[in-house]
């Protein structure tokens, strides 16, 4: 390419970028995220590249890491992968929390953390971003802008509806977002806990969307707990008050089963606690843990949802001896 040429190249990308930081400014972005980063995930969410008419923009499913593949070789600039955190909690998480951008719209079941997330162009969005530098814009933003929260309220009504209820032993409802562990989660809670820890209560409810979802930071504090950070946390935490167990659950249907590493850590997490520590790994079926039946640490216990009244204990020796119908006096009067 002649210097002539590359010049072109660099200006049509230039004026992109400032059309773009120019649209979102207009949408009311605040000055971070309307920045150059942002301007670039809006044009990898468009599929525009420099040379076209924003009329050609379009609306394809991309996930973080095509859209910095897609500036790499589109507009030239290259971000490290460890940088995609920072494009998603600081551009694209904006445009999904202000209606703009649509996350996983082909599986709302999808967990937000993922691999496999996609982002979409909102309808709405996409409509008004073909007219841009069009002598309809002003007015078509202005019907945008009037619009926009309507069209919010409308999204957030279809998340809130495709969220899973869940049960407390208490009788309170809560919800939890779809897809990932989360089913798994519920029957934890609703078949697990009323079996193996009768009359407790659930201290904490991981959720993919909010960590700490559901959580009784002054009920672990009694109990000399300091609630560590949302990642160290497992997916759920029950109390069995007659006992005095604290019972620590990892629902697992793709990763994060209680292997030895993570019975240490967090036995060290709960060390100051006032109770008991019980493991739990819970699993849909024995299918499902077929997977992960070489990572189990002992002095553990597994949970399958397909049977509900039953435990696998990962020990042999603490419960070694025959069980009731198989004691010798068993059937005689």
């Amino acid at each position: 390419m002649t210097a002539k040429g590359r010049t072109s190249v660099r200006k049509a990308r230039q004026r992109k970028v400032e059309e773009a930081t120019q649209i979102l400014k207009a949408l009311g972005f605040a000055p971070r995220q309307s920045n150059e980063v942002a301007a670039y995930s809006l044009l990898a969410l468009l599929n525009l590249k420099p040379e076209q008419p924003w009329n050609d923009v379009g609306a394809p499913l991309v996930g973080i890491t095509p859209l910095i593949q897609f500036v790499s070789k589109t507009y030239g600039v290259r971000y490290a992968p460890n940088t995609r955190e920072t494009i998603r909690d600081e551009a694209v998480k904006y445009f999904v929390e202000a209606g703009m951008v649509l996350r996983n719209p082909d599986d709302p079941t999808r967990p937000p953390n993922s691999g496999n997330t996609v982002y979409q162009i909102e309808p709405h969005a996409l409509k008004l971003l073909r007219i841009f530098d069009s002598p309809k814009w002003e007015a078509t933003l202005r019907s945008y802008l009037l619009t926009r929260d309507h069209i919010r309220r409308e999204l957030e009504r279809g998340r809130i509806s495709a969220r899973i209820p869940v049960k407390l032993p208490s009788g309170e409802t809560i919800t939890i977002s779809p897809g990932g562990q989360n089913p798994l989660i519920k029957a934890v809670v609703e078949e697990f806990c009323p079996i193996f820890v009768p009359d407790g209560t659930i201290l904490y409810i991981g959720d993919a969307e909010d960590k700490f979802l559901h959580l009784d930071r002054e009920y672990l504090q009694r109990l000399g707990v300091v609630a560590p950070a949302p990642a160290k946390m497992p997916d759920v935490i029950a109390h069995d008050i007659r006992r005095n167990w604290l019972v620590l659950i990892e629902a697992v249907t793709s990763a994060g089963p209680v292997d030895g590493k993570r019975r240490k850590e967090l036995k060290d997490l709960f060390a100051g606690c006032r109770a008991g520590l019980v493991f739990v790994t819970a699993f849909t079926s024995r299918t499902a843990m077929r997977t992960f039946l070489h990572q189990i640490s002992w002095e553990s216990e597994v949970w399958l949802a397909e049977n509900p009244e039953h435990l696998i204990h990962f020990d042999g020796e603490r419960f070694l001896g025959p069980y009731p119908d198989v004691l010798p006096n068993h059937g005689l009067d």
